[in-house]
């Protein structure tokens, strides 16, 4: 029998999945920050015990991991330098010339990757249509790199003005580096980031090298321990634009990790979107560090090419490293099980963003953590089982959560559970407005979708947060509480390239574009069929256009044929008609144009086909029960528990209730009623 495993490294959770024949198992541990693959082995044995699974059945391994985006936000990465156009060494300081925090007189930007001594200029210099104005001076490059030796760097990258037009001096430079440089990892922003942008380019690519020695060593070190283990299927990785790709690739382009783990949590919900016959959903992943939420429209995930790491104000566009990679959009806030929650100077209740981690985690685990958090509040409001968190193999301690909550409820004269409540309706008001303004800023409304929660705390808090969102329907999948990794086993393998060429649309040129296309697709290709050498691939293409004189673009999806003469009119449509959705009107009389193109190449993975409503079998009988505190009305009430194993499908039920399982617990607040459909998945409605 074939079997499949899936890993995501959260910040305070390992998850491991696996899926043998039609069985599914999964296991919850906690991480082990100093060093991660030792949480990963440990639950890879422990599954593969505990299902009686062979380790030489397993075929396949993908992972996700957050190494990449920790080794950003804690600086733990290498000693990197950057080469690049002599008196341009300062653009990444300057990055955009602005403040984004406008009126906070003590603004802090986030600290440079690399620090100004270790970056370099070389005299040359390429416009922006590619012409040559200097020549590459390879005797500074030779010098530069006889520096660079010297000052022990890990890491370089290069990256000169309008690369991405002209890529020969560049590549060159990588070439010398190499050679004088053996051993010294090596980035260039022609591969890592082809577009235009300065800053953004050189941002990406310094991150990449930032990371690549770290993340080298460690696939090379877990895809070693994985085949001493006896597994022999080959080891896959999670990318932030919800594919999967091989550890070549991955040790190539580690900056494409970055948030890896949230995108295996969007392609559950897809998944689960379809099986529901659903157009309109949110995507709403609440983990032990963050909560993550994601649109889904007419079973499509929006997308995007730039992202913020290490933020030096975690909500404040602007104050991260960007980088620009392909990436699943979502908005992601310091709001999960392991917040950390306080009393600030006006009195008011914080919850976030720090976290406790895995690590002492919190209070109600026992481990020396004595700061209230999420967790502690969901102990204390009776939603969770001492004896059944994280499956048994983590015993909370309730006197503990109380006593840590003390330092809230002092201060606002209340007992524990008023501090509890007070959490509670602060962490999900929180999500939910990060919903709306997410919502609002892509031209969307929340008020007519269906919640889709997973994740360790999301069911917890799932049925009040769509309440504060007007939604009707929440949607807990099966394995909920891995929900992520169980998303990575259903994700494709896939690549993305992307081109920078700018066009004005009036001057459209076929002949140019269908060859930037064709050789877009072979080098797409060329990486996907190294993980699936004959499976069906699937194209997708998209252009980002703007009208002329705009400063930024929007992305425009784009037939999968060639390009004949009468293009303009049918991409002038498409354009107008994306304009519109996301602003709410079109400028008419402007010229539009095109800057950067995109292909990105998968495996087929079609999805499901809605499944068939159960017949209806009555309530079943509840196997306990437990008081349950209701934070939107602070009342008490004796909720009827259920494990969620012992729920077929057509059954319902009434709130107050609690679904128990192993990863998570669902909870059923007054005025909801739950319902098991055909794929023994828990569907609450509001009811009231």
């Amino acid at each position: 029998m074939s079997a499949r495993l899936a890993v995501d490294i959260g910040g305070t959770f390992t998850d491991v999945v696996l899926e043998a024949g039609t069985a599914a198992h999964s296991i919850k541990l906690l991480t082990t920050p100093d060093a991660p693959e030792r949480a990963v082995l440990d639950g890879v044995r422990t599954i593969l015990a505990e299902a009686k699974v062979p380790a030489s059945d397993v075929t396949l391994v993908v992972h996700g991991t957050t190494l990449a985006t920790n080794a950003l936000i804690e600086r733990k990465g290498a000693r990197t330098a950057l080469v690049t156009t002599e008196g341009f060494r300062d653009s990444v300081e300057i990055a955009w010339e602005h403040r984004f925090e406008q009126y906070d007189i003590y603004m802090e930007r986030p600290e440079t990757l690399v620090a100004r001594d270790l970056r370099f200029g070389v005299p040359e210099r390429v416009a922006a249509d590619g012409a040559v104005l200097l020549p590459l001076d390879e005797a500074a490059v030779r010098t530069t790199a006889r520096q660079l030796k010297a000052l022990d760097v890990e890491a370089v990258a290069v990256c000169f003005l309008h690369s991405f037009t002209n890529e020969t001096h560049e590549r060159r430079a990588g070439a010398i580096l190499a050679e004088e440089l053996p051993g010294i990892a090596i980035s260039l922003s022609c591969e890592v980031c082809p577009e235009i942008r300065e800053y953004e380019r050189a941002s990406t690519t310094i991150a990449n090298a930032y990371v690549l020695p770290r993340m080298g060593r460690y696939l090379g070190q877990l895809e070693a321990d994985l085949r001493s283990a006896g597994i022999p299927g080959p080891l896959l990785l999670m990318m932030s634009s919800g594919g999967i790709t091989t550890v070549e690739t991955a040790r190539r382009y580690p900056v494409r990790l970055v948030e890896s783990g949230p995108a295996g949590g969007a392609i559950l919900a897809l998944t689960v979107a379809a099986e529901n016959g659903i157009d309109k959903a949110v995507a709403f992943d609440m983990g032990g560090t963050t909560a993550k939420l994601t649109l889904l429209d007419d079973l499509h995930l929006q997308r995007s090419r730039q992202f913020e790491v290490a933020r030096a104000y975690r909500f404040v566009q602007g104050s991260g490293i960007p980088v620009r990679i392909p990436v699943i959009e979502l908005v992601e806030i310091g709001a999960g099980g392991g917040s950390i929650a306080r009393i600030d100077a006006l009195g008011r209740v914080q919850v976030g963003p720090d976290s406790a981690g895995s690590v002492p985690g919190p209070a109600s685990y026992g481990r020396g953590g004595t700061e209230p958090t999420v967790t502690d509040a969901d102990t204390v409001l009776g939603r969770l089982d001492p004896a059944r968190f994280a499956g048994g193999k983590l015993p909370l301690y309730p006197d503990k959560a109380a006593a840590a909550l003390k330092s809230i409820s002092d201060q606002l004269k209340t007992d524990s559970a008023g501090a509890a409540i007070g959490v509670a309706e602060i962490v999900d008001e929180t999500m939910a407005s990060a919903a709306r303004v997410h919502a609002v800023e892509n031209g969307r409304d929340t008020a007519d979708r269906t919640l889709i929660a997973f994740g360790g705390a999301a069911p917890l808090h799932a049925a009040r947060m769509a309440r504060k969102l007007g939604m009707k329907k929440v949607i807990v999948p099966v394995g909920a509480g891995v929900g992520s990794a169980f998303g990575f086993l259903r994700a494709s393998i896939a690549y993305e390239v992307v081109r920078t060429r700018h066009m004005r649309l009036d001057l459209f040129d076929a002949k140019t574009v269908n060859g930037l296309f064709a050789g877009m697709r072979q080098e797409a290709e060329g990486v996907v069929r190294l993980a699936a050498p004959n499976e069906t691939l699937v194209e997708t293409r998209q252009a980002f256009m703007r009208y002329r004189g705009q400063g930024h673009e929007i992305a425009v999806a784009l037939p999968n044929t060639n390009f004949d003469t009468g293009a303009t009119a049918e991409m002038r449509r498409r354009f107008e008609e994306t304009y519109a959705t996301v602003f709410g009107r079109v400028i008419p009389k402007l010229e539009v144009e095109i800057l950067t193109w995109t292909l990105s190449l998968a495996t087929a993975r079609p999805l499901p086909k809605p499944a068939p409503e159960p017949k209806a079998v009555g309530a079943p009988k509840a196997s306990s029960r437990r008081e349950l505190i209701d934070p939107a009305t602070g009342q008490r009430a004796q909720a009827a528990v259920h494990e969620r194993e012992s729920l077929a499908p057509g059954m319902a039920l009434d709130g107050p209730a609690l679904i128990v399982e192993d990863g998570t617990t669902t909870v059923v607040p007054q005025g909801f009623r739950a319902r098991i459909n055909s794929l023994k998945q828990i569907v609450l409605e509001d009811v009231t």
